[in-house]
């Protein structure tokens, strides 16, 4: 098993956020299991029509059931991953709001969805957000009206943590 690399990992956040991009907006919350390409190929060779030739040490993403409803960091508290998962993806959307709305928030969890999701400042964005077990992390942000991909891997610590945390 090899160890991937920050430009593959970058490399396949930023293709499994194409495939969900594909679907337009208002996806639920996605997530796929990176497994090494020849690894995935030696247990499952009819794959190889639909991956092609790959690199050595190249990454597939595969997607996985769709998450249960609720909040995210419990859901990711409920993953857990088998050995030959080298990694994973996270794709969701959310709702970003201005510092200085904070001010206005309600405290409840149930008023801040709805008051968020109203709010007139609300910009929609979708995160795509993966991790390897060795610990690398990347990430992208698209914001709904927006083509160009902001790619930085420290958008979204929380989710890094949660992610990585379905590792161990």
């Amino acid at each position: 098993m090899s160890n991937p690399n920050i430009t593959e990992l970058t490399s396949v956040v930023l293709e499994v956020e194409r495939h969900v991009a594909d679907s337009g907006w208002d996806q639920p919350s996605q997530v796929y299991a990176l497994a090494e390409t020849a690894d995935l190929l030696a247990r499952e060779p009819a794959l190889a029509p639909h991956i092609g030739d790959s690199p050595p040490g190249s990454l597939t993403p595969v997607e996985q059931e769709p998450l249960p409803v609720g909040r995210l960091d419990e859901v990711l508290a409920g993953i857990g991953w088998p050995p030959e998962v080298l990694g994973c993806v996270l794709v969701t959307e959310l709702v970003v709001l201005p510092p200085s709305a904070e001010e206005e928030a309600p405290y409840s969890d149930h008023e801040i969805e709805y008051w968020a999701a109203n709010h007139p400042e609300r910009q929609d964005v979708r995160l795509a957000v993966g991790v390897t077990r060795s610990g690398l992390h990347a990430s992208c942000l698209r914001v709904r009206g927006d083509d160009e991909l902001v790619v930085d891997p420290d958008l979204a610590d929380n989710l890094v943590d949660g992610l990585l945390a379905t590792f161990q």
